[in-house]
């Protein structure tokens, strides 16, 4: 089998990886400006990722395949620097660093907030991967309360981690359409007091 040549000094796997990547910016854009997936043409998937059409049959099967991938790469980039600002923060503001984490990211960029959160999106497939992330999110909450607290998983952790996820998410997306008019400082400030108060170590005994 012959190997694809490199075009312009950058090999086939390359291009196919930078086009996948503009792809996956494209469908960010879309979707986190309100537009509903149902409304997504490959097409216009396409023109605004500046590619030709027949490149996004490359990377993905349909357009439900294209929407679950940009929500998989967005949660995994958001999961991943969550992470590491907990890793580096003091215990005692571990919470504080992961609600901070999540709210500036939201800030810096609203599209992910609109894309994770927003009400206005109510896409079968967006509904599906908002909730494989909640149980993402959960799990790791969960496994940080296991190791502040130096005990075992039981269904008392669950239940406060799918708790503060399904609450932290309900109160991100109040704050997205207006309800909530806190600045992102406050918001971040009054999700840590929230969670810290709920964290009392005897909730999670046996």
């Amino acid at each position: 089998m012959t190997q694809a040549r490199p075009y312009g000094g950058v090999d086939a796997a390359d291009r196919l990886a930078r086009r996948r990547a503009r792809l996956l910016e494209a469908g960010l854009e879309l979707l986190g400006s309100n537009v509903d997936p149902a409304e997504l043409t490959v097409r216009g998937i396409c023109r605004e990722a500046g590619v030709a059409t027949r490149y996004f049959y490359e990377s993905f099967a349909d357009k439900d395949e294209f929407v679950a991938a940009v929500f998989d790469w967005v949660v995994a980039e958001l999961a991943a620097t969550t992470q590491a600002a907990v890793a580096t923060a003091p215990v005692d503001a571990q919470n504080r660093a992961a609600m901070a984490n999540i709210v500036r990211t939201i800030e810096l960029d609203p599209r992910v907030g609109r894309l994770m959160f927003s009400s206005q999106l109510s896409n079968t497939t967006v509904v599906r991967k908002r909730q494989e992330s909640g149980a993402l999110f959960a799990m790791l909450s969960g496994q940080h309360v296991e190791a502040l607290l130096h005990r075992p998983a039981n269904d008392r952790i669950k239940a406060f981690a799918h708790f503060v996820v399904g609450g932290v998410g309900q109160t991100i997306s109040a704050w997205l359409g207006g309800a909530i008019t806190l600045t992102p400082a406050e918001l971040a400030d009054q999700l840590t007091a929230i969670i810290d108060e709920l964290g009392d170590p005897r909730l999670f005994r046996d």
